[in-house]
């Protein structure tokens, strides 16, 4: 009797391991047998391609992002084309602005070299996506390991799961909580612009026709709307490039939220979070005044979306051999 209840105990104790953890059957120690040098390999090439260009940091976090807000974390972003498969990468939110895939590409080659069919490409989107943020001067954190890569692609999920950048608040949020993440989650997350560039094509209608009214957005610094309309005119320069945060462009930090309470944020996606809630914009409030808080909770939102519906064991989705076709 005592030893089966000693069993019971330790289930107990691993089931609410586990939910602490909110890693559910992910585990950091996943390759820790099969493919023990995997996080070095990753870590190494990742740093190359950083080292060799600073935006791919926030080129290939964005990959993970746009990977798990559809049918969850499981590298459906990274399959081409083919037979029943319209991809992804074709997607609004990924089409002429996806970034990094080569990248991705080097590292399963490296992989299947050292360690063949063993490490997923959902699980290397995942370390990536750390790799890359602690190499832009942000947070690590362990990565919770075990997904398995899907089988399908979903470009009506791309176009429709993924918030874009003249959505509402109100439609970010939605798009959010459909994936089991919150208000917390939303505002730490979207800090991820600290790095990276957006388009012209994206934040054009805040410079000039936010309402239909011919006017620029009133949430938009006037000064700073002048500066951008240099580079992005009515019509043309769809493609020109602009830092989503002007001031530490390439460093992992808080100046993003320092922005928005300036009225700087670039997309409306960004200025949103300070003007159309009270309970963001208290986090962004938060978030400008104390970074450490900001560089804390954001390892904490990744792991969480990091666990959005990850295909695990055996019976479902497979390791790749190529991260852009499924296995034949």
């Amino acid at each position: 009797m005592s030893n089966q209840f000693t069993r019971f105990f330790i289930f107990l104790s691993l089931l609410a391991f586990a939910r602490s953890t909110n890693c559910g059957p992910l585990s950091p120690h996943f390759y820790d047998h099969g493919c023990p040098k995997a996080q070095e390999i990753v870590k190494s090439i990742v740093a190359k391609a950083v080292a060799k260009e600073a935006r791919m940091a926030a080129s290939l976090l964005r990959l993970h992002f746009h990977d798990c807000f559809v049918q969850g974390c499981d590298a459906s972003l990274l399959l081409d084309s083919s037979g029943r498969i319209v991809s992804e990468k074709g997607s609004n939110p990924n089409r002429r602005s996806i970034r990094g895939l080569e990248v991705i590409d080097q590292i399963k080659s490296a992989l299947e070299k050292a360690c063949p069919r063993t490490v997923s490409c959902a699980d290397i989107l995942a370390l990536v996506a750390r790799d890359s943020t602690v190499l832009a001067g942000g947070p690590s954190w362990v990565v919770p390991l075990g997904r398995r890569d899907s089988r399908s692609a979903s470009l009506s999920g791309s176009n429709n799961d993924i918030p874009a950048p003249n959505n509402t608040f109100q439609t970010i949020l939605t798009k959010f909580k459909r994936q089991g993440l919150n208000i917390v989650d939303l505002v730490t997350l979207v800090g991820s612009h600290t790095i990276g560039n957006s388009r012209c094509t994206s934040f054009r209608q805040r410079l000039y026709n936010q309402s239909g009214n011919g006017q620029a957005d009133n949430t938009l610094d006037p000064s700073y709307a002048a500066q951008l309309r240099k580079r992005c005119p009515r019509s043309g320069g769809d493609q020109n490039l602009f830092f989503l945060d002007f001031v530490s462009p390439t460093k992992f930090d808080n100046s993003y939220y320092k922005n928005l309470l300036a009225f700087k944020g670039l997309l409306n996606s960004d200025q949103v979070l300070l003007t159309k809630s009270e309970a963001s914009m208290k986090l962004v409030k938060q978030y400008a005044e104390n970074g450490k808080l900001f560089l804390e909770q954001f390892p904490r939102s990744m792991i969480k979306m990091g666990n959005i519906s990850p295909l695990t064991g055996t019976s479902r989705g497979e390791i790749r051999k190529n991260c852009r076709k499924i296995n034949s």
